[in-house]
């Protein structure tokens, strides 16, 4: 399974789908002690069902509830200024903040919030997503590595530890190593991850399309009484004006506009201005409140036999039949009069492109009516209204989790079903938030984690573990045991590292004269350690489909960063112990 993910060859679905039916063909076929043939059935195809794959699925869904909403868009902005003063230094504090803030917040529900955010900051200039999705997850990683309550793989693993007889451990009582651990691997996950994994943008074979538009200012932008010169410096790059741009603007002033789709949205919001008349906006509004269908803005094609050309858009009608709007239009090269890109008001020609606003059934009826070509592209305005309520349901969801009131697969369930009775995530449309690779490929990993246990091979590698390590400097014992529970969480599941890992430490104790403390904390460590593949923590795999990763990409990225974090932690534990 790891060799045909790593391989490329095949596609992760696939091979995990072969995974699962290998595992309930052998067990069929050569079923475990005091199991019947069937029990391999259940053992493989469980994990469907299993509380983790619930939990990510959920989670995704309130992912998507918080971007149809427009909830994160106002953190998105404040990192956008950041980001476009310096990149390095907004992915820098993106890091620490995201490792700040999972050493108190479980590290899934922190993913959540700052997945969307980072995906909307590649989509207006930031680093592409691939590029920062994977960093920011280690950092993540890092951060709940570093308190008892960061993790529930730390908590199962104190708790194991505490139970064994060892003494309790507080909150913080190991959180200095790992502030200086992550001191040395900042640094790689700031300047050289990024630098090892793809650019999966969306290519674009040519420039993004330029519409023209009439922009009215409301009687409450805070434009008035400024020019745009003044307010040059909030303004989108594309966006370009007509006439003088250091006359002071008024209430009620028309501004022509020439600008990409993201950029003239951008420059509405900051001017409170409107790309059609107030009143259709307001209907459309009103009628999105009547029926709850979404509006949406499209790019229509002007087709040769279109009924729209020759007639303006001021003077279409368009907005009367059809109850749409048209927010800006591209000029081609044969509208008569638009050749210097000046003339927003000429007649419509042939191949001239469209941005309308409307639900998706009243544009459709636009161009069944008037001979038009609907375009790739299509983008939902978002939900604002509901934006309020949407960040509530996160945060009812997080927070209980958070401070370990309930499991979070209970709360983030709740959170996913208020989602869709709240409207915030149309039912219909649930299947952009989920993945179905991501999924396919939970279940495999859970049943390989699961197998792994139950046939007695994780107890077979640790007895074997223990014949080697006797001979070795207390170092190297350390750094044995972080790795070897490294390759099981990255493996099996960080569940099955803890439950394995923690008896071990105790045994080895004994046997090697060394304080249980630090070998139970190299255990924990290494449970966490869960960087090089996408099956071996749920965020990892929350970010595989927004970043377009292949399982090769986590291992580039993570196995430097496992033999980093294994060295430095391996060496400050011999430091705070001094062991010898």
């Amino acid at each position: 399974m790891f060799y045909g993910f790593v391989s490329g060859r095949v596609r992760v679905e696939i091979i995990s789908l072969l995974t699962l039916g290998a595992i309930a063909l052998g067990l069929y076929i050569f079923p475990l002690p005091d199991d019947a043939p069937t029990d391999g059935l259940k053992l493989a195809f469980e994990g469907f069902g299993h509380y983790a794959l619930v939990t990510i699925c959920a989670l995704m869904i309130m992912g998507r509830g918080l971007v149809t909403t427009g909830a994160l868009e106002p953190a998105a902005r404040t990192l956008t200024k950041l980001w476009r003063f310096n990149r390095q230094l907004g992915l820098l504090l993106t890091l620490i903040l995201a490792m700040g803030m999972s050493m108190m917040v479980n590290d899934t529900p922190v993913v959540v919030l700052l997945l969307p955010v980072l995906v909307s900051l590649a989509s207006r200039g930031g680093m592409p997503a691939s590029k920062t999705l994977i960093p920011v997850n280690s950092a993540v990683l890092i951060g709940g590595m570093a308190t008892t309550i960061g993790t529930s793989t730390n908590l199962l693993v104190v708790g194991i530890a505490t139970d064994m007889g060892m003494q309790p451990m507080g909150v913080f009582h190991f959180t200095p190593i790992v502030l200086m651990a992550a001191l040395v691997a900042l640094p790689f996950i700031w300047l050289v991850m990024p630098r090892l994994l793809p650019d999966n943008s969306p290519a674009s074979g040519h420039a993004p399309r330029r519409f023209r538009s009439t922009l009215r200012l409301g009687g409450r932008s805070m434009a008035i009484g400024k020019s745009i010169d003044e307010l040059r410096r909030l303004l989108p790059d594309d966006a370009r004006f007509d006439g003088p741009t250091d006359q002071l603007l008024v209430a009620g002033a028309r501004l022509g506009i020439s600008a990409t789709h993201e950029g003239l949205e951008e420059t509405m919001r900051i001017l409170g201005a409107q790309a059609a008349p107030p009143w259709l906006m307001d209907r459309l509004q009103a009628d999105y409140g009547r029926t709850g269908e979404d509006l949406s803005v499209v790019e229509l094609a002007v087709a040769s036999d279109s009924g729209l050309i020759g007639k303006r858009v001021t003077n279409s009608g368009v907005a009367e039949a059809y109850n749409v709007a048209i927010l800006g239009i591209q000029f081609g090269t044969r509208t008569p009069g638009s050749a210097d890109g000046r003339d927003g008001h000429a007649p419509m020609s042939e191949g001239d492109i469209l941005l309308v606003a409307g639900s998706l059934a009243n544009v459709q009826s636009l161009a069944r009516g008037e001979n038009l070509l609907m375009l790739e592209g299509m983008k939902e305005l978002p939900r604002t209204a509901k934006a309020p309520l949407a960040l509530a349901i996160m945060a009812g969801a997080v927070l209980p989790a958070s401070i370990g009131l309930v499991p979070i697969a209970i709360s983030s369930l709740g959170g996913a079903i208020l989602m869709f009775a709240t409207g915030c995530v149309k039912f219909d449309r649930v299947g952009r938030a989920l993945s179905a690779k991501v999924i396919v490929l939970i279940a495999a990993s859970i049943a390989i984690g699961k197998i792994v246990l139950d046939t007695g091979a994780a107890e077979w590698l640790s007895q074997l573990l223990a014949l080697g390590l006797q001979h070795l400097p207390a170092a190297g014992v350390l750094a044995t045991i972080m790795l070897f529970v490294t390759l099981l969480t990255n493996f099996a599941s960080n569940a099955t590292a803890a439950a394995v890992g923690t008896p071990i430490a105790f045994s080895l104790a004994q046997q090697l004269a060394i304080p249980v403390e630090p070998l139970v904390l190299a255990v924990l460590f290494g449970c966490n350690l869960c960087y090089a593949t996408p099956v071996a923590y749920q965020t990892n795999m929350l970010i595989m489909s927004a970043g377009e990763y292949k399982f090769g990409d986590y291992t580039r990225t993570g196995l430097p960063l496992v033999g980093l974090m294994i060295l430095t932690l391996s060496a400050l534990l011999v430091f705070r112990y001094d062991l010898h």
